[in-house]
């Protein structure tokens, strides 16, 4: 592999994510992209398989986001958003009011999913703490859940997940049990909740999709079971789209799926269509009027820095043009109908415990990978950009992958996972 000087300079100083630094593989350095493809220093192209962990919904290098940050830089690249506004980030919060519906009507902006989470989870203890509950101090979320690297995000992931273990002890405990996907699940949480509801927040889940705790599916009911055990209990849902949302699923949002809505969601990912660093905490009123108040000490005491980007606004306002003019939707249908047919031959290798399909979500999960980083390798020779973890292989692509390029993925997938036990 031809390794640029820039690498071999910077290398040395760079720190990467999810990587023991002193025996990971270097990562392949890119110098373009466009559509769904990364092209490398060396002249390689690879389709990428995983949309930059899932962000860029509409490929790389859509001209319409490009040429709305380029406008924004011209004019107006960040002001702080306390104390000043901007038109981006109004806009932007009163399109996505009106995608969610009723109900989600208050945008509350940050830089990253995991402190999207964090947020949402603040809101949930003040809310209580401003009715004078104190004793409101945990959330209920599920095993096979993942919701940031952040302490406070790590605390509601599965606790069993080997990434967060290193940390047991270190974080607040949470109440973490089975999803009620079963008749028995579901007794056993309505007996928890019997029990321990009043020290509760809210609950929290991944619509659908419990995306990096391993690709697991589940059906709209228990979306609904978990609505209506909620409301039961008085208590706060919050849902995690910051992987199912903007079409993923094969629906914009995925809660549509199950018609319920949460009392607060969390976006982030493909809000931006790939581009810039944005995430959002969106409310019910419900929620916001509990903080409405003449007492300052009511107020929601959290701002980051660069909250509201006008750039990355501006990014987010170009990608739902993009969904208003574009069929993303009907794209994501097609992908999924793809990744059933194209991934179905996986099933037949001893190696593989389950194949599985949700919208533009592809998961092959095997009864173990031995070397990931030799997996890895031999996708990347095989022309195609995947990342597996844990025991899964799973291709997110672009929603506007080109056909040609699917069946390429596919492929690679196919013959890399058929030609030896990974």
């Amino acid at each position: 592999m031809h390794t640029p000087d820039w690498m071999a300079r910077g290398h040395p100083h760079i720190w990467l994510p999810y990587a023991q630094m002193k025996t990971a593989t270097p990562p392949l350095p890119v110098v373009r992209s466009h559509g769904s493809r990364l092209e490398l220093a060396d002249g390689r192209s690879l389709i990428d398989g995983v949309a930059s962990w899932w962000t860029a919904c509409h490929g790389y290098n859509h001209p319409h986001i490009a040429q709305a940050v380029r406008a924004q830089l011209d004019a107006m690249p960040h002001v702080m958003f306390g104390g000043l506004t901007h038109e981006p980030a109004l806009t932007l919060a009163r399109r996505l009011a009106a995608l969610l519906g009723p109900g989600l009507d208050r945008v509350f902006y940050t830089d990253s999913g995991s402190v999207a989470v964090e947020v949402a989870m603040k809101m949930a203890l003040q809310f209580w703490l401003n009715q004078g509950e104190r004793g409101r101090t945990r959330f209920l979320a599920f095993r096979g859940g993942y919701h940031g690297d952040t302490f406070g995000t790590m605390a509601v992931c599965d606790p069993e997940e080997g990434m967060h273990s290193l940390y047991r002890g270190m974080l607040a405990e949470h109440d973490i049990v089975d999803l009620p996907q079963g008749e028995a699940e579901l007794a056993a949480l309505e007996d928890h909740l019997e029990r321990h509801a009043p020290r509760l927040a809210g609950i929290l889940v991944e619509p659908l999709v419990q995306g990096a705790g391993g690709m697991l599916l589940h059906d709209p009911e228990v979306l609904r079971r978990l609505r209506r055990l909620a409301d039961r209990h008085g208590l706060l849902l919050i849902f995690d789209e910051i992987f199912t949302g903007f079409g993923r699923t094969g629906t914009m949002f995925a809660f549509e799926q199950a018609g319920i809505r949460p009392d607060i969601l969390t976006l982030s990912k493909a809000l931006t269509g790939g581009t810039l660093p944005l995430a959002a905490t969106v409310a019910s009123s419900r929620v916001f009027d509990a903080f409405w108040s003449d007492d300052p000490s009511h107020a929601l005491m959290h701002g980051p820095t660069f909250m509201g980007n006008a750039l990355a606004c501006a990014a987010a306002n170009a990608s739902l043009d993009l969904f208003e003019r574009e069929p993303r939707l009907e794209q994501a249908r097609a992908i999924s109908e793809a990744l059933a047919a194209g991934l179905a031959p996986c099933r037949d290798l001893p190696w593989v415990r389950d194949v599985r399909v949700l919208g533009a979500i592809g998961v092959v999960e095997l009864d173990g990978i031995g070397d990931r980083e030799a997996l890895k390798r031999r996708l990347v020779e095989a022309g195609v950009w995947v990342r597996p973890f844990g025991n899964v292989v799973y291709l997110t692509p672009a929603l506007t992958i080109e056909e040609d390029d699917l069946a390429g993925l596919m492929r690679a997938v196919n013959e890399v996972l058929g030609r030896q036990r990974p």
